[in-house]
């Protein structure tokens, strides 16, 4: 391995020429207290950032096995180092100046959420850290001596600072094992105890406005409704109240601006950790659950709708269904579909972001429009049967409409961020008003039942859109924040799959689309679930670098769950 005075001779043999001779660079030193990989270097001082790690061995970084021995403490663990290095790296980027991206130090930059990332691997060997830099330069003019104090001087203290033990970084990363505990034992406990989710007393759902994560100041603490408060022992925090929603059909309900949203969009991060301080920490739901909602224009591939979608005036077969441009209607039937295709058994869905004539029917309409006439069979309809036949539970908002109030199984109020069980009311106002349930609904999900158990749908990615280029190279894969992604010739637009929360998601999910489709993993011989599941244990055998098309691993990508990985795919349409 190279030593500090081979990098030092190499700096100072290319100092003042030409931008590429930082090229020359590549390769792994050590650096004394870590050793250094520049793993990729920047065409210019105005292309992406080189690629660098840094790895801490163990004896050096002083970490106590205890803290990475689950995976869930050392998924904590890595996400505290990501913190805390990019915290240190904030402070030190752009001392040294130049022309681009000149002096930059930085790594991924976390949201509330832990979620495992590539920027970080913690555990018997120590840590590894991957950040970008800007090697600086003056025009296009290799400046040596600024790159040498970026890393012999600002890269070290970094380093000594976030990625070694001392005191302080000894108890902030207890208290987040300690909380990365308590947040699994919540999980086991919803399975244990039949519940989809869980909201700890005290918790802070309100954010600070609609682009801000952080929770709002001055927000009304949560408290469980005294018939919907369970109680749990966790390992370190002890006895825990809150409110523990059971499975099957629950309704959110109250007049507008009163909380409703905000308790689903809570539950929907939920199956997500969160970080202490966030007001959320203790807001668990459990981990299949999905947000479907209305996307019109999106595409859908061959998707069995007839559950909820009939004869179509223009002849379609919904049992097969594909669009370019989907409806309302039958984009949330296709969401409803596919959700169950990929493994969920919990349905979040809020009325504000629904299809109308997706979700319900009312009498008037009916008496008006004959039942033949209409293929939409409402979601109120078929919701009872998802749960009754298959075991789907379903969290509604709903604020305009009773219609699923003869079905519900729990029915809470949001009046004014309190929250109230108003279960027995609308049960004894049903009674009264000689309201039940829709005929049929108790029997299961009507005449469309089978596809919802239907043998798993095959799915074809078009090799067309992973071609190489004449040079042998794969196709180029574009990640676009949070609204979607580009690989080859093909696109996902993403901007509502709701569960998405971090950029690095998205760029994962790229990546990952990417390998599937160069592999002909689906290319219609198999299930979409089947092949996702493959490809989540490969990555989970051989890490980060199975998304790494030319072998050098960096920041920036996060995990998504599987389901989301399944939205992409669906969303997936070669342009």
């Amino acid at each position: 391995m190279r030593t500090r005075r081979d990098l030092e001779g190499r700096l100072a043999g290319i100092d003042r020429r030409g931008y590429p001779a930082y090229k020359s660079l590549r390769g792994v030193y050590d650096l004394g207290a870590f050793e250094l990989s520049v793993d990729r270097v920047q065409g210019d001082p105005f292309a992406a950032p080189s690629a660098l790690s840094v790895h801490v061995p163990a004896a050096r970084a002083g970490f106590a096995p205890e803290l990475y021995a689950t995976p869930e403490r050392c998924t904590a663990l890595e996400d505290l180092l990501v913190r805390r290095f990019a915290a240190e790296a904030r402070r030190a980027s752009y001392a040294v100046r130049g022309s681009g991206k000149s002096g930059l130090i930085a790594t991924s930059a976390p949201g509330p959420e832990v979620l495992p990332r590539s920027a970080c691997e913690a555990g018997e060997a120590g840590v590894l850290m991957r950040l970008e830099m800007g090697f600086p330069a003056h025009g296009r003019t290799v400046d040596a001596r600024g790159l040498a104090r970026m890393l012999f001087e600002l890269l070290p203290a970094c380093v000594e600072r976030a990625l070694i033990c001392d005191e302080a970084c000894r108890r902030e990363a207890r208290a987040a094992m300690e909380l990365a505990d308590d947040q699994a034992a919540v999980r086991a406990e919803l399975e244990r105890r039949g519940l989809v989710a869980f909201v700890a007393d005290g918790s802070v759902l309100p954010r600070a406005s609609g682009v801000s994560s952080r929770p709002l100041e001055g927000a009304v603490p949560f408290r469980a409704p005294e018939r919907l408060a369970v109680e749990l022992d966790l390992p370190h925090r002890g006895r825990v109240r809150g409110m523990g929603l059971p499975r099957g059909i629950t309704l959110i309900v109250g007049g507008g601006f009163h909380g409703k949203s905000t308790l689903l969009k809570a539950l929907q991060e939920g199956v997500y950790n969160h970080v202490a301080g966030d007001g959320r920490e203790l807001v668990i739901t459990e981990a299949s659950a999905m947000k479907l909602r209305a996307e019109d224009g999106r595409a859908v591939h061959a998707v069995d709708i007839s559950p909820f979608i009939g004869d179509l005036p223009d002849g379609r077969d919904t049992r097969a269904f594909s669009t370019e441009d989907a409806s309302g209607s039958t984009s949330q039937a296709a969401a409803t579909v596919e959700a169950l295709e990929a493994g969920a058994r919990t349905l979040l869905i809020d009325e504000d972001t629904s299809a109308t004539n997706f979700m319900v029917r009312d009498a008037l309409m009916e008496a008006v429009v004959a039942p033949d006439r209409e293929p939409i069979t409402p979601f109120a309809e078929r919701v009872r049967g998802l749960w009754k036949r298959f075991g789907v539970s379903c969290v509604l908002v709903m604020g305009s409409s009773g219609a699923f109030f003869p079905v519900a199984d729990c029915v809470v109020q949001m009046d004014g961020y309190h929250a109230l069980d108003v279960t027995e009311r609308v049960r004894a106002i049903c009674r009264e008003r000689g309201v039940g349930a829709a005929e049929g609904d108790a029997s299961g999900a009507g005449d469309g039942r089978a596809a919802l158990h239907a043998p798993e749908r095959r799915m074809e990615l078009p090799g067309l859109a992973f071609r190489r280029d004449g040079r042998g190279r794969g196709p180029k894969v574009r990640a676009h924040g949070l609204d979607g992604f580009s690989v080859g010739s093909g696109e996902a637009d993403l901007r509502l799959v709701e569960q998405l929360v971090d950029a690095e998601q998205v760029a994962a999910l790229a990546q990952m689309v990417r390998v599937l489709g160069e592999e002909r993993a689906l290319d219609g011989s198999r299930g979409l679930a089947e092949a996702v599941g493959e490809l989540y244990r490969r990555l989970e055998r051989d890490g980060w670098q199975l998304l790494s098309p030319y072998g050098d691993t960096g920041c920036g990508l996060a995990l998504p769950r599987p389901q989301e990985l399944c939205c992409a795919l669906n969303r997936f349409r070669v342009m």
